[in-house]
Order: C-alpha cells, then sequence, then structure tokens
C-alpha cells in the first residue's frame, strides 16, 4: 500500500475503520492531507487519532532540499528529498494563466536520451504515487506566501511515466479528485519519449489529459543517434498510437521537439518534419535545448529557430516556440540533482 498521501478517499475511509474510527473520518483525512497539513495540524480529527497517525506514519513524502529562483523569468527550481535520502527535481514555472509544476515520476530514467541531463546515472527507482502528490504540495506551501498555488502539472521532469504506468495513474486520480485538489486533467501533460503500448493503454483510461510526445527528430535515423527508445520503435509506429489517443480522446497531442544545432534543426529538418506529420491532429512545441555540456549538445540559434518554425507553419503544421526558462539555475531535467550528487560525492 502507497503512503497516506497516495492513497483515495475510499481507501482512507477502510482505513480508519480498521483503525475502529468512523468512516467519515478518511475523506476528512484525505482533504487535510491534500491541503498538506502536517498531523497535528488537522484539527477536525481527534486527538488520540492525530496522535497514532503522527506515530504511525511518516511526517511527509517529500521536503524541499534545496531551492533556486532565477532573476530572468521568476521560475523556481526545486531539489525534494524523499524518505529514503533520495531526491528529485521539480520546477515552478510563472505562466499570465497561472503556475505550472514540472512533476518527476522516476528517481532518474533509464531512457537514455542524450540531451536530458536525468538520465545520465540510470534510473534508480520509480516514485509511488505519494511521493509525486508531495511535489506538488511543497509547492503549494512555498505558493502560499503569495497567495498562488499549482493550477496545471506536466509529467516532463526525470523519469519516463509510462515505465511507472500504476503509480503515475494513481497520481493522476489522487490529484484530481474533487475531494482534494480537484485539478483538471484537461490541465495535466504527460510526456512520453514514445512508448507505443502505454500510449495505446492510456487511452483507454477515460482521462483527458494531454499527451506530449518527445519526439525531438524528422526521421527514424536522427533519432536513434539522440534517443535509444527510436532502435525499438519507429516514428510511424510511435505516432501511430498517437493517433489511437487522439481518436479515443477527442484531444490533440503534443510534439516536444527540442532544437539542437547540428542535429535536428536544419532548414531540411524542417521540410521533413512538415512532411512527416501531414494529416495528424498535433501540435508542435519548439524548445531551445538547455545546453547539456556532459553530451556536448548546443540549442540551435535565434534564426535557426525562427526559420523552423516558419516553414513548419507555411506547411500549415501547427507550431509555437516554447519559452525558454530556468537556463541561470539548471533549469533543464536532471541538472540541479546531479550538481547536488557531485558536490555531495554520491
Amino acid at each position: 500500500m502507497d503512503m497516506l498521501w497516495g492513497m483515495l478517499p475510499e481507501e482512507l475511509k477502510a482505513l480508519m475503520q480498521s483503525w475502529g474510527e468512523p468512516a467519515f473520518r478518511g475523506k476528512q483525512l484525505f482533504r487535510d492531507l491534500q491541503k498538506g497539513l502536517d498531523f497535528e495540524q488537522m484539527t477536525v480529527l481527534s486527538k488520540p487519532l492525530r496522535e497514532r497517525l503522527k506515530a504511525e506514519m511518516p511526517a511527509a513524502p517529500a521536503t524541499v532540499l534545496e531551492e533556486r529562483a532565477s532573476r530572468e523569468d521568476g521560475t523556481v527550481k526545486l531539489l525534494y528529498e524523499l524518505a529514503d535520502r533520495n531526491c528529485v527535481e521539480g520546477v515552478l514555472m510563472r505562466y499570465h494563466y497561472g503556475v505550472t509544476l514540472c512533476v518527476s515520476t522516476q528517481v532518474g530514467c533509464a531512457m537514455g536520451c542524450l540531451f536530458c541531463a536525468s538520465t545520465l546515472d540510470g534510473c534508480v527507482r520509480s516514485l509511488t504515487a505519494a511521493e509525486m502528490v508531495g511535489q506538488v504540495l511543497c509547492a503549494n506551501r512555498l505558493l502560499a506566501a503569495t497567495g498562488e498555488r499549482v493550477s496545471r502539472l506536466v509529467l516532463m521532469g526525470s523519469g519516463e511515466p509510462m515505465n511507472n504506468y500504476e503509480n503515475v495513474l494513481r497520481f493522476i486520480r489522487v490529484v484530481t479528485h474533487p475531494e482534494g485538489l480537484n485539478l483538471s486533467a484537461r490541465r495535466i501533460s504527460l510526456s512520453t519519449c514514445g512508448l507505443p503500448d502505454g500510449i495505446r493503454r492510456l487511452a483507454k483510461e477515460g482521462l483527458e489529459l494531454t499527451l506530449s510526445l518527445s519526439l525531438h527528430a524528422p526521421d527514424d535515423e536522427t533519432r536513434k543517434r539522440i534517443m535509444p527508445v527510436a532502435r525499438r520503435y519507429s516514428i510511424a509506429e510511435t505516432l501511430d498510437a498517437c493517433r489511437a489517443y487522439y481518436e479515443a480522446t477527442g484531444r490533440r497531442f503534443i510534439l516536444e521537439y527540442a532544437l539542437i544545432d547540428g542535429v535536428n534543426a536544419s532548414a531540411e529538418d524542417a521540410q521533413k518534419l512538415s512532411r512527416l506529420l501531414k494529416g495528424y491532429n498535433c501540435h508542435v512545441n519548439l524548445i531551445a535545448l538547455n545546453t547539456v555540456k556532459e553530451r556536448n549538445l548546443y540549442g540551435a540559434s535565434e534564426r535557426q529557430i525562427a526559420r523552423f518554425i516558419d516553414i513548419l507553419t507555411a506547411n500549415g503544421i501547427s507550431a509555437t516556440r516554447r519559452r525558454t526558462m530556468g537556463d541561470d539555475i539548471d533549469g533543464a531535467c536532471g541538472q540541479l540533482r546531479k550538481r547536488f550528487l557531485e558536490e555531495n560525492g554520491q
């Protein structure tokens, strides 16, 4: 069983009944947990129950170990510590429509994408639903001082969500529950490097999530150079699964495309991508790559980015540039965690 923060109201009701408490205590506990309250703050519960919870349950699924705020755009990079002393990252990003939190689903990542620092040391383990919820609660505590709260989630931190499928789905069902954080599923984006079976499975869940595919190349050969997953699944096979997701949910899918100088950012690459995406109900989210020095990979120039967008739009492909945020605070996935581990000899 997951920690309390990863449990749904009906599960907490059953737990409370097993403790000899009335069933309604489960709903009360769920509400207070999702508010981020400590056990002693849950005054709606009896004192003996609070004392038992404090004695028998962990204090919190995640705590903030380090916080770094960008002077350039207000982005906040968070380093969380988990109960077993592992750490993961999150990023708070402020937009005109609200605050978005980037959530990690695993400690590290096993997928091996060259442009991502999360994968440099492999995957340690998957996170529980409670540990993912804990990231949101930590962020909300930090935002409380300004009267803000997380309104959107992107599962784009370290880890491949499809490789932690059950915990990720539980997390989504917890944070969208109307008795808790009550986030809209439409405001949650799940990013995958492209596991077709997982995408097809997700299409059957009845959730209105935004599916984001980390594509990053216009053809299989280029993708194989930077994303090991491409050696197992072709772009055609992966896009076919994305089409199935659209047909099942009615939700247009997003293609993440990090422009890497000398790899995938030429005018020819833009033309190839335009031909590839004809007939798909999708949107291309172009990203100026945060430099990954360990891989000797550098982002495309402003001129290259503008030309790439112009070519896509001229060919009828919906495309925008994603705002680059947090470049001065190790904003890219895995960078802050890697620096922390190195500084602490881990």
